[in-house]
């Protein structure tokens, strides 16, 4: 499987979760979970990494993780992103190998030369 349709595939299972929530949301007045439902829940659902994008001129967001993959989007310098997870690949951008899929609204990859990592790095997809 490519990475392209990994992607894909991760983004319509994220939207498939996300309306499987809506649709089993508890109704208003409804008991907490216990402890244990929460612990399993949060081992459940993945974690996510925050990063602040460090381009000047702010980060392109693109459909691979590679200068060749189509533009889809663009961060403004200073803002803090949600990273997924990193990838190594070939397209080396100043020094730097690493891209990181970014889920702030849409899937997008963005060079992680221009993402600086707030707290743990990101990890491996």
């Amino acid at each position: 499987m490519s990475l392209r349709s990994q992607v894909i595939k991760l983004g319509t299972l994220a939207a498939a979760g996300a309306l499987g929530t809506l649709a089993f949301a508890a109704p208003a007045g409804a008991l907490s979970p216990t402890a244990d439902e929460a612990s399993q829940a949060a081992v459940a659902a993945p974690k996510v990494y925050k990063g602040r994008v460090i381009a000047k001129t702010g980060l392109i967001l693109r459909d691979a993780p590679t200068r060749g993959g189509a533009a889809v989007g663009t961060v403004p310098y200073g803002k803090v992103v949600d990273i997924r997870c990193k990838v190594e690949s070939r397209d080396v951008v100043d020094g730097n190998p690493r891209w990181y899929l970014l889920t702030n609204g849409t899937w997008a990859w963005g060079s992680a030369r221009y993402i600086e990592n707030i707290g743990e790095a990101p990890r491996w997809c």
